[in-house]
């Protein structure tokens, strides 16, 4: 038997570099699909981040890559980035509502949607993003897109890699990778990582500079099994444990706190997954796959940022949130065997099982907060591939799913939805030449409806709908040149219809001072247009150029906002043609690799984003920002050693913030917004050596 190679030396085409030494751009493979299918030949807007790109930019989440991918955007408030928006699409924080997201999550077959924690790159082989509603293929949780991270598998020969990395801020970075096989019929492969950092925060007021830490270790193993001729098994296993501080508004809207309770940003998860492959029918192929996820997470933070003592009244609060999560999802599939010309077809049927138990423990409020919420989602889903022609194909495929909710809470409220949802996709193909495909994908999405949980809320705020979308696209995608330059661009529009936006409900108290009470509301509709260009140029043997652009107009159609309005007066504001939160109107990636010989190389580039607002509940905007970013690298032999800086301008880019409000005793609680400052210079140095 014999196993893939663990290391992918491939370019993609986000202009993501390939090996130094190859003088053409090596084929993409994408493995998120329903079969692996060749990058410039799915009729889908993909952008596929390889391995050596994830060490270029010592890059060990998700947070370090996501700018890459064209309109993708991220959200913090915690001490990862770990919300992800596709196309302005995407939930930015949770608390104390139950979430339904809008991008899934997926790292080797096994569910973690809504735990961008565990989307760390140790050994990662590449990392997928699908943009666009992913109806068919993965269903409520892929309104807006799918991130699919896949490691590297055993290979057929011992290979073992051992790195490590030191960096600003105390940071350091050790892991280690074994792989072989155990005998002609398993492979296997073990990779762990610890990553430390004291972070780039001071508590001046506990004169300590690691109270926004990161504590991460990580455990990945996988076997792959030959159970006969024509029977594989694949076996994952998944651990992590996570103690990361969280410590990061400061009165001063600066990187200096005065908190006298930081607080954290945990999880420890253990998952498993099992894939089977059947290959011994002339017709089809059968493929299994099941995961199960535990995972236990302790959010919490100091609420009012500063010391006992500092408000004239005494004021402390302390707000935290511990979630006990278990996924199980089980996805069995027929897969046709045929050519890319011929007629092929898929069938499937699809079942996740998801029990979220809360437990909310609030300073400011007495009595503790409670809440179970469990979803049941099965679907039956098909698509079928028909040629039209020797250069033109039609795709079409349709997803129909149940799915049943339930929701408990210690304040009484219960929630039991249950309803039938349906999307899918129809794609026309047509090859314009054996390099170059033209293609129009019309696509429907669904995110489901939930509750609100706090009980201030007036009765008829306490639900909100399912949002249904309309992706219209266009795309082209080639190779020219002799295969050294690759292109794919892609224009949409997408329609939305009941929006599901997060909202604050104003009170007035009787001291004249207001209260907040978030919920999720529906907008009428919400409209987006784009454009996304992805290329890759092998200018010559030793240079590699690549480029990367996203533009965006996502708006509001039809939308009240209660949020808007002043507490003294609750007429709403009409927020029609106002832009959708979390969506820059452009992002962008410049860069290149040179090779100077075998030994020396240097990576260049430069990305950039513009403002955009933080939520739709307030005006506050991040900054646009461009960010230099380098790495030298030497290689002789089996070692590698990198000199590295991210953000060499040291440029203050937002990650998070909010609306004005007062907050500040010594300001007399004027109104002023506040930020979370993402990454400032970051310089290291990283080595590792395979054996």
């Amino acid at each position: 038997m014999k196993f893939q190679k663990s290391i992918l030396t491939t370019a993609i085409a986000l202009g993501i570099s390939s090996i130094a030494q190859a003088d053409t751009i090596e084929e993409v493979i994408v493995t998120a699909d329903f079969r692996d299918g060749k990058l410039l030949e799915l009729p889908n807007s993909v952008t596929v981040i390889d391995q050596r790109t994830i060490e270029e930019r010592n890059a060990h989440h998700i947070e370090q890559l996501i700018n890459l991918a064209p309109n993708v955007n991220f959200s913090s408030g915690a001490s990862r980035g770990r919300y992800f928006q596709v196309r302005g699409i995407g939930e930015r924080s949770q608390f104390v509502e139950p979430l339904n997201p809008a991008v899934g999550v997926i790292v080797d077959g096994i569910d973690y949607t809504g735990l961008g924690l565990a989307a760390n790159t140790l050994d990662i082989k590449q990392v997928e993003v699908l943009r666009g509603p992913q109806g068919t293929l993965y269903g409520a949780n892929a309104l807006a897109g799918l991130i699919n991270l896949k490691s590297n598998d055993p290979t057929d020969m011992f290979t073992a890699t051992v790195s490590a990395e030191l960096a600003d801020y105390n940071s350091n970075v050790t892991s280690a990778v074994i792989s072989g096989p155990l005998n002609e019929s398993v492979g296997y492969r073990l990779a762990v990582q610890s990553q430390k950092s004291d972070g780039f925060i001071e508590n001046i007021f506990l004169n300590r500079d690691n109270t926004n830490n990161i504590d991460e270790f990580n455990v990945r193993g996988k076997l792959l099994v030959e159970l006969a001729a024509d029977l594989t098994m694949e076996l994952t296993g998944h651990f992590l444990d996570v103690d990361n501080g969280y410590d990061a508004f400061s009165l001063d809207n600066t990187r200096e706190t005065l908190s006298d309770e930081p607080g954290h940003d945990r999880q420890k998860t253990k998952a498993t997954a099992v894939k089977l492959h059947w290959s011994g029918s002339e017709l089809f192929d059968l493929v299994a796959v099941a995961s199960l996820a535990n995972s236990d997470t302790e959010y919490g933070y100091d609420e009012d940022w500063t010391y006992e003592g500092i408000h004239p009244w005494g004021y402390v609060s302390f707000d935290n949130y511990q979630r006990d999560n278990e996924n199980t999802s089980v996805d069995i599939r027929w897969v046709s065997k045929t050519a890319h010309d011929e007629l092929g077809w898929v069938a499937g049927i699809y079942h996740r099982s998801q029990q979220v138990d809360l437990l909310r423990q609030y300073t400011y409020i007495s009595g503790d907060f409670t809440s179970r919420y469990e979803t049941d989602n099965t679907a039956l889903y098909g698509q079928l591939n028909i040629p039209l022609s020797d250069k033109m194909a039609l795709i079409t495929g349709i997803r129909y799913e149940q799915r049943e909710a339930e929701y408990r809470d210690s304040e009484l409220l219960a929630f039991d939805p249950d309803e039938n949802l349906w999307g899918g996709r129809i794609a026309l193909e047509y090859q314009v030449t054996d390099s170059t495909m033209l293609y129009g994908l019309v696509s429907r999405g669904y995110k489901a409806g939930g509750a609100n949980s706090n009980s201030s809320i007036p009765a008829d705020l306490r639900s909100y709908d399912t949002e249904f979308m309309w992706n219209y696209e266009a795309g082209l995608k080639g190779n020219w040149l002799d295969n050294r330059l690759q292109i794919q661009a892609a224009l949409f529009y997408q329609d939305r219809k009941d929006v599901q936006a997060k909202q604050s409900f104003i009170v007035l108290n009787p001291d004249f001072s207001t209260s907040f009470f978030d919920y999720i509301s529906n907008a009428a509709a919400g409209e987006s247009t784009g454009f996304e260009l992805e290329l890759n140029f092998r200018a010559t043997e030793q240079l590699n150029l690549f480029a990367s652009i996203g533009l965006l107009n996502a708006e509001f159609d039809g939308f009240l906002s209660y949020t808007h309005a002043d507490a003294t007066d609750t007429t709403p504001v009409d927020l029609e043609g106002h832009d959708v939160a979390q969506a820059p109107n452009y992002q962008f990636i410049l860069g290149g690799n040179y090779q100077f010989n075998d030994q020396w190389g240097l990576r260049v580039e430069v990305e950039g984003k513009d403002s955009y607002y933080f939520s739709d509940r307030h005006e506050e905007k991040s900054r646009s920002y461009e960010l230099l970013n380098m790495r030298l690298n030497y290689a002789l032999n089996n070692w590698e050693l990198a000199l590295f800086g991210r953000n060499l301008t040291n440029e203050d880019v937002y990650v998070r913030g909010f609306g004005s409000f007062g907050n500040d005793p010594r300001k007399f609680y004027i109104t002023e917004p506040y930020y979370q400052y993402g990454e400032p210079r970051m310089v290291g140095v990283s080595a590792n050596y395979r054996f």
